[in-house]
């Protein structure tokens, strides 16, 4: 597998001179002057016919990378009497339908066309645009997996298969539907493969499968969306407390749109009836809405109906609405890539953002991996008005200074190593002796269910 992580010597303003001229023009209506970097680089590959692996950050112009090269392609080799030639799969419905908004706006000046298909829609209508033979078809694997079993569609063909979000396709559990389709398609085919990070197992058993001699591209900085978003913490006791600090947060917090991430639907259930008693705009978005309920929503978001929007992980990947100012974590993220997607909702080309993510002290060890992960440590915001009881991992300080200055039995000091052995160590000691919390019913979720620990009563003593 060759490794590239250097641009291609075209100069950027050169790259979209590439491009036909019709794709240039829809280009230009959009105000795309200059490419960014991961179009600088995977545009020239992509039409030279290299398969490609890349890791770009959210909001770096990746679809336009691999939408732009395919668009050219076809316009300058046209196949009227051909399938579809390009099958573009995504891991949501949201991102699904988002990347044919993008492909109908690039490709505004010529004939192509374009076509979603995704689970929660009507199958025979599906079927009847196949039969209309879109150039392009974006679907999830799911549902598209499904048409292939039944010959809805034909991919002998294919000239594009892309994975978009492979990470998160991979994490949903789509891994054997996309092998599966990938054996309906055109072995002549050119494949790409773009994904928030080339590093795990199942991304490398996928490119080792379905790739040819790809050449990988690493350009996710995470220093860049610390450039662009401000990330603070604030300490949480309990769900109630969560509930008031966000309130609070839309009350007083200077923005245009918010995002407001949970981690269950019946959470994003609540939180959102909680924030339409307390007079805040808002609108919910999770996994069980149906795909009408879904497109009314984000039609809503757009268009300014309400300005705040509750939703689960199904929304952090996909929703691509301008003026987002600030996203808050009512739940915090349960991995790096998944924190890195939902605060990427903001701070989008070249705007600035908040990301406030509330912390009870079930999640501080999980906030303290995605700051280690991203190489940073987050601010640490308090509102006097709301001040809670935990306020963080008492002695946090003295215990990092305690094993630094221990020496082993014979004398020497302890080696970095040794140092974060023994902190975790101390770490345990001090979770044990937390005393088990007990919950009332109104702190918790619909749904929603906490050990709370059992204290036997004691014997009376006999009179």
């Amino acid at each position: 597998m060759n490794q590239s992580s250097q641009n291609t010597p075209i100069q950027a303003q050169k790259v979209f001179d590439l491009l036909d001229e019709r794709l240039r023009k829809g280009l230009t209506k959009l105000t795309f002057e200059t490419p960014t970097e991961i179009q600088q680089t995977t545009i020239p590959l992509t039409l030279g016919g290299q398969d490609l692996m890349a890791s770009a950050e959210t909001g770096s112009g990746k679809s336009a990378a691999f939408l732009l090269p395919i668009l050219h392609r076809f316009i300058t080799k046209q196949a009227p009497q051909s399938g579809t030639r390009a099958l573009i799969l995504a891991p949501t419905r949201e991102l699904a339908r988002q990347l044919v908004k993008h492909i109908k706006e690039l490709a505004q000046f010529t004939q192509i066309q374009c076509d979603v298909i995704t689970g929660g829609d009507d199958y025979k209508y599906q079927r009847a645009v196949f039969r209309k033979n879109p150039e392009i078809i974006v679907a999830t694997p799911g549902r598209m997996l499904e048409h292939c079993q039944q010959n809805s569609v034909a991919l002998d063909e294919l000239e594009f298969l892309v994975l978009d979000e492979a990470d998160k396709m991979l994490e949903l559990g789509f891994s054997d539907d996309v092998l599966s389709i990938a054996k309906f398609c055109s072995s002549k085919r050119q494949t790409l493969l773009f994904s928030a990070t080339l590093h795990g197992k199942g991304i490398k058993q996928i490119a080792q499968s379905l790739l040819t001699k790809p050449i990988s591209i690493h350009l996710n900085h995470h220093q860049d969306i610390q450039n662009n978003i401000q990330q603070q913490i604030i300490t949480a006791d309990d769900l109630k407390h969560k509930e008031n600090l966000t309130s609070w947060l839309l009350s007083h917090e200077n923005y245009r749109k918010a995002i407001v991430f949970c981690n269950t639907k019946a959470q994003v259930d609540r939180l959102g009836g909680l924030l339409r008693y307390h007079n805040h705009a808002a609108g919910t978005l999770h996994g069980d809405n149906t795909q009408e309920v879904r497109n009314l929503v984000m039609s809503q978001f757009r268009d300014n109906k309400f300005k705040v929007l509750a939703a689960s992980d199904v929304a952090a990947r996909g929703i691509d609405v301008k003026d987002i100012d600030l996203v808050i974590n009512f739940d915090m993220a349960q991995n790096a890539d998944d924190y890195i997607h939902r605060i990427g909702r903001t701070g989008r080309a070249g705007e600035t953002g908040l990301a406030i993510s509330l912390v009870s002290s079930r999640e501080w060890n999980l906030m303290a991996s995605i700051e280690r992960f991203m190489d940073t440590q987050f601010e640490k915001r308090v509102i006097k008005s709301l001040l809670g009881k935990y306020q963080g991992p008492k002695n946090l300080k003295s215990n990092g200074k305690a094993a630094s200055n221990k020496k082993r039995k014979d004398g020497k000091k302890l080696s970095a190593r040794d140092k974060k052995r023994l902190e975790k160590k101390q770490n345990k000691k001090i979770a044990a002796k937390k005393p088990i919390k007990k919950f009332g019913a109104s702190e918790l979720a619909p749904g929603e269910t906490r050990d709370v620990g059992f204290t036997p009563m004691k014997k009376k003593k006999a009179n």
